[in-house]
């Protein structure tokens, strides 16, 4: 194979999620494609690293000190919702029912890997809490081992501060089957059941 198409598939396959064959296809799929499509797709990954740093405040993806969940004047300040990563965001707005403020941990726990407290954006997030109007903090971490590690010790951590700190409720999905969950998924959808 030629040195070029090669290179392209290795570095195609660095990225999360794309495993080599999937890196093949996209190579062999851009070989197929315009030069002008190549630019684009070029340049528009030059452009969000130029242009993109994270907002002074929350830690999400912007173009300027704030993003635009910050800037927002109609987002409710007593109310942060604290998320791994700048994507989990675009999950929550999809779903049109929150009108609070974010914080973007950058991350999650995990001691084996090194990440500690210090690695995430925990003091930012301290800091916000204690300089502003903040009641409630939604803990929105993924619902894995090291999502859950990271919601004990930011509940533990922002217990003493006075503030409401709550869990996003996990369990049965829409659409889904009780015979294809696991224990664990079923226990927690009883565990946080709600009348009706």
């Amino acid at each position: 194979m030629a040195d070029a198409v090669e290179t392209l598939i290795e570095e195609l396959a660095k990225l999360p999620g794309i495993g080599r064959k999937t890196a093949s296809r996209l190579t062999f799929y851009m070989l197929k494609q315009p030069r002008e499509a190549a630019s684009r797709l070029s340049e528009a990954i030059l452009q969000v690293k130029d242009r993109i740093v994270f907002c002074e405040t929350c830690a999400n993806i912007s173009e300027g000190p704030q993003c635009v969940y910050c800037r927002d004047p109609r987002r409710d300040d007593a109310l942060i919702c604290v998320v791994e990563e700048p994507s989990d965001i675009q999950v929550i707005e999809r779903s049109a029912t929150f009108r609070g403020r974010y914080h973007v941990l950058h991350g999650h726990l995990s001691p084996l890997d090194g990440v500690g407290p210090e690695s995430l954006t925990v003091d930012r997030l301290l800091g916000r809490i204690q300089n502003g109007d903040v009641e409630e903090v939604i803990l929105a971490t993924n619902p894995d081992v090291d999502g859950e590690a990271t919601a004990l010790y930011l509940q533990r951590t922002l217990n003493p501060l006075g503030v409401r700190v709550t869990r996003i409720a996990r369990g049965v999905p829409m659409g889904g089957s009780l015979e294809f969950l696991d224990e664990l998924t079923v226990g927690e959808a009883l565990t946080g059941r709600r009348e009706l």
